[in-house]
């Protein structure tokens, strides 16, 4: 594991931070944050691992000479369900705009009437 790998708890007290400060955060969400928090200490690592393999892409086996590595394929998939979950915890721009920043609303005609009627 290289120097520079955050533990899973940083992430884990990272990831709540964030979401503190987005106004997002509920304790009832820590089960889903451990799991968020793992798979982003998972993908830290297969991203150190992979550099050091100098970033090999496909390797030979007995039955064929051209398979993705398994490294990449792992690196894949997490990276899918990172997207997923951060979507999920409203961590990202797009699902944070569209669950907390409702455009705002135009008043209706009946409401634009009272308003005038208290001047």
């Amino acid at each position: 594991m290289a120097k520079s790998t955050p533990s899973r708890e940083s992430i884990k007290k990272r990831t709540i931070k964030y979401m503190q400060e987005l106004g997002t955060y509920k304790i009832q969400y820590n089960q889903v944050i451990e799991v968020y928090s793992d798979m982003l200490y998972q993908y830290n690592i297969l991203s150190h691992k992979f550099e050091e393999g100098d970033f090999e892409a496909m390797v030979e086996t007995e039955k064929s000479s051209g398979k993705k590595s398994p490294i990449l394929a792992s690196l894949e998939t997490l990276r899918r369900d990172i997207g997923t979950y951060s979507d999920r915890l409203m961590l990202n721009a797009k699902t944070y705009n569209a669950e907390i920043e409702q455009p705002k609303k135009e008043k209706s005609v009946f409401a634009q009437f009272l308003e005038g009627q208290k001047r």
